[in-house]
């Protein structure tokens, strides 16, 4: 068999585009429509639209209506014939009904013997159940308000296993009562170095005067008798705090003193610190809750210093944000607690 001789390409002429023209006038009708529908579809430099030639040939019937076409599909579906089955539809079951099996009894079940008890259990009702189960101890039966019931014995209408938990009635917790201290006779007391006044509750007492308050700190100076003094919540300032540690630096017989909740900066807390140190007769300060929450690290590092000098302070309260300063203060107070501890017992 013969195969074709491919021309060279030297010997192919060269096409000019001036005779365009003629070329295309030398085609035929169908070579023409061949040529208008060679496009590439994947070009993206061309519109969709001029990608591929229309080669719908039926002319349009309108704009697109959905409705309309729906009704068309539908109404040609009702009119086709359906296909004719080669067999019957019969309904047939095939293979084995599902048995789930017998699970086997337990030896317990098996050797259970009928007691009294089985006839009581069955006749009680729901209600009576709940109670046995609280009184049992099967919490998980019970939500918590039946079990808190049964064990108190008390009876609850309704519910049953499937009962709800209700929200407990919240206790109204009375107000504590007004400080009814008598500020005026308080002071004439430690004025006079009243032997029987060796405690002092001046808390939460809003009318106290700024002067009232430094008259009471000056008499800490004289008195020998007072031994705790509480002045929480009593807008002390530092104007008072600074009255305050000049007394105890002369005071040799507080043991205790509260000033929570006020308003004292923390450099009046290392001056009231300062006094302390000179005698060292206190054994509990309180400070916390100031209205400058924030001490500062330097302010904590004072403290530290201060009460690693003191021998004995046993408690101290305040809020501190830093770990360290935490930390060295709660070492030396439990230091000084177990050396007041082992003089106590004896022990050098």
């Amino acid at each position: 068999m013969d195969t074709p001789q491919l021309k060279p390409v030297h010997d192919v002429p060269d096409i000019d585009l001036d005779d365009i023209d003629k070329l295309l006038e030398s085609l035929s009708p169908e070579e023409l429509e061949e040529l208008n529908g060679d496009f590439d579809p994947d070009n993206s430099l061309l519109p969709p639209s001029q990608r591929m030639k229309n080669q719908t040939s039926k002319a349009p019937t309108g704009p697109y209506q959905r409705q309309k076409l729906l009704e068309f599909l539908e109404k040609k579906a009702k009119e086709e014939k359906d296909w004719e089955q080669n067999k019957p539809f019969v309904k047939e079951i095939r293979g084995k009904i599902y048995k789930p099996k017998e699970e086997p009894r337990s030896k317990e079940e098996e050797q259970h013997l009928e007691t009294e008890w089985d006839d009581i259990l069955t006749q009680a009702s729901e209600e009576e159940l709940v109670d046995l189960a609280a009184v049992l101890g099967f919490h998980g039966m019970l939500n918590q308000t039946q079990y808190y019931a049964g064990l108190d014995n008390v009876k609850l209408e309704g519910g049953g296993f499937q009962g709800v938990a209700k929200a407990a009635e919240l206790i109204k917790v009375p107000d504590e009562p007004p400080n009814k201290t008598d500020v005026e006779e308080s002071l004439k007391r430690l004025r006079d170095n009243d032997s029987k006044l060796t405690h002092l509750n001046l808390n939460n007492i809003k009318n106290i005067s700024v002067e009232r308050l430094i008259e009471v700190c000056d008499t800490l100076k004289t008195n020998t008798a007072l031994e705790t003094l509480e002045m929480a919540s009593v807008h002390m300032t530092d104007k008072v705090a600074k009255k305050l540690a000049e007394a105890l630096s002369e005071n040799k017989t507080l043991k205790v003193l509260n000033v929570e909740s006020n308003f004292i900066s923390g450099e009046s807390i290392v001056e009231l610190m300062k006094a302390i140190n000179k005698n060292q007769a206190l054994q509990e300060l309180r400070v916390a809750n100031q209205k400058p929450e924030v001490l500062g690290n330097k302010v904590e590092m004072a403290l530290v210093k201060l009460i690693g000098e003191n021998s004995n302070l046993l408690r101290f309260g305040i809020a501190l944000e830093y770990p360290d300063a935490r930390v060295r203060i709660h070492e030396k107070l439990q230091e000084n607690n177990d050396n007041l501890r082992k003089k106590r017992v004896g022990k050098d």
